[in-house]
Formats: C-alpha cells, sequence, structure tokens
C-alpha cells in the first residue's frame, strides 16, 4: 500500500521527540550532543547555520549515519545525542525517524533553523 507525504510526516513526528530551542541549547550545553543541519547548501549558504552543527543534506543522510558506509562520518555514533533541524522542521523529523530506524535512540527534532534564531540561539553567519 502506498504512503504519502503527510502520513510519512505523521509518523515521523509521532516518533521523534520534538523539543524547543530552549532544551536544545541545555543539551547542547551538556556536551556530546551532534547538531544536524539536513538543509541543503544553498540554504545554509544563504542562512547560515546553528553554531557548531554539522550539514549533512537529508538525501545523504544514510551513507553518513552508517559505520559500514565508505561514506560514513565520524561524528555519527548510535551512542550519542542527536539534534536534528531544517528549514521548518519536516525534513528534521522525517531524518529523525531515519535516524531512528538505524539504530540511533536519543534522536531530536529542534525544528526550523529561524525557530532557532527567534530564540537567540547562536549561529555561524553564511561566507559571502
Amino acid at each position: 500500500m502506498a504512503i504519502s507525504v503527510k502520513q510519512m510526516l505523521e509518523a515521523a513526528n509521532a516518533a521523534v521527540t520534538r523539543i524547543t530551542p530552549a532544551q536544545a541549547k541545555e543539551m547542547i550545553e551538556k556536551g556530546d550532543a551532534l547538531v544536524l543541519d539536513v538543509r541543503d547548501a544553498p540554504e545554509i549558504e544563504k542562512s547560515g547555520k546553528i553554531h557548531g552543527a554539522v550539514n549533512v543534506s537529508r538525501g545523504m543522510l544514510e551513507f553518513r549515519a552508517d559505520p559500514e558506509s565508505p561514506y560514513h562520518d565520524k561524528a555519527f555514533a548510535k551512542d550519542r545525542t542527536v539534534i536534528l533541524y531544517c528549514a521548518s522542521g519536516g525534513r528534521s523529523a522525517l531524518a529523525g525517524k531515519l535516524l531512528q530506524d538505524m539504530g540511533y535512540s536519543d534522536v531530536y527534532n529542534v525544528g526550523g533553523f529561524k525557530d532557532w534564531v527567534d530564540a537567540g540561539g547562536a549561529i555561524e553567519k553564511p561566507v559571502l
């Protein structure tokens, strides 16, 4: 049976805990959280990113997150807290669900980059 994007988002939002920027800041301050920006490079070039975030576009996430992949990024560890965001929270919810399916257990969605900025979160400005 085919599944719609709406159904995928509902499942992802039900599975991945949504946190506020304030909660994310607390987790980041505790140390060792991977802050993951799943937007595409042109979006980051325009707006910047959360300070210290690693950018892995959603299309490459499986390859970077899988330790068996030749494209594995050592920043990924299944026992590490992962805080995801994108432009509005949809891609980060889907990415969080994917990571959970891959065995990552401590996964959170902080939503959109704008939410972080509006809450006064530290950012790295785009390089112009």
